[in-house]
Order: C-alpha cells, then structure tokens, then sequence
C-alpha cells in the first residue's frame, strides 16, 4: 500500500487514514458552476518516490538524492512532477466515483513537492471546484494544490463526464 494515501487534515497532531468513498456520486443535473468538491491532503513520503522511480522508469537522481538535489539549486529530494500531478487528480476521480470519467486533465508544474527523509513526508492540500458546466455531461474543474503554503500546480483543469 502506497503512503500517498489520501489523508484528512489532522486535529490532533496524527494523520488519520480515511476512505475515498462518497456517500453520493455527483450527476451533471445534481452540480452548479462553483459546486466544491470534498477537500483532502495527500502525504508524499520518499517511500512513494521510491516506487514511482521503479514504476515509471525515472530514476532522476534529483528525486532520491538530497546531496545532489541541493547542488542543482533544490531545496532538497523533490517529489516527481508526474506523481504529485497523479496523486492531486485523485480528488476529482475519488469525487466522481470512477477515474475513466475524467476525459481530460492538464496542469502546469509551478513548484516543486520537497519531499524530507523522515516519517512525516510532504503533504499536498488539494480544494477543487466546479467552474464550467458543459454540454454532454461534462464539467470542468478547476484544481489548487499547495505544499508549504504555495501553489505547486497552475492551471491544474480537469473535464469529467457526469451520469
């Protein structure tokens, strides 16, 4: 099981693990334009880096060498920009039930995940909402991921199709 689980935001100093399940689905009838999705927190931990690296054959050495990572101007081992864009997709799939509904998605990478060697990680806070209801039962939902305080995806927009 990966660590980048989704996480609520801890109230009393732990992550809690919690279940992607939503008590109801969305439908194109049932949203509005300015409709918010349930917000969560994913934790990066070099872990999941690690993984990554062995599944998606990027072995970058700026992702699992912090001596490195620093050399080049970073601020320590960074997250893969394709895994942090995955991880924050998930709270649109996990919103609409079913990761095949997301028929397009696009982010700019604007700054990256440092990602600590300790048993805490990075978490990303990701909010979404509805900001374009289409024809043909799509939506577009516009996405904000912060780490630290910053945005680490611009114009992160996915389009879902809607039951």
């Amino acid at each position: 099981m990966s660590d980048c689980d989704e996480q609520q935001v801890p109230t009393d100093g732990e992550h809690k693990r919690t279940t992607s399940a939503v008590n109801a689905r969305p439908t194109w009838g049932g949203v509005e334009k300015g409709t918010q999705l349930p917000p969560r927190t994913y934790v990066l931990k070099r872990a999941d880096l690690v993984r990554y690296a062995g599944a998606s054959g990027d072995f970058n050495v700026i992702h699992w060498n912090e001596r490195v990572a620093r050399s080049v101007g970073l601020p320590n081992v960074i997250a893969h920009g394709m895994l942090t864009m995955g991880t924050v997709a998930r709270v649109v799939t996990d919103w609409v039930g079913d990761p095949a509904a997301m028929v397009d998605y696009g982010v700019r990478f604007t700054r990256p995940v440092p990602v600590p060697d300790d048993d805490v990680g990075a978490s990303v806070e990701v909010t979404a909402a509805v900001t374009e209801k289409l024809d043909d039962g799509l939506v577009r939902v516009t996405i904000k991921a912060v780490h630290d305080g910053q945005t680490v995806l611009g114009k992160a927009i996915a389009t879902v199709r809607l039951p």
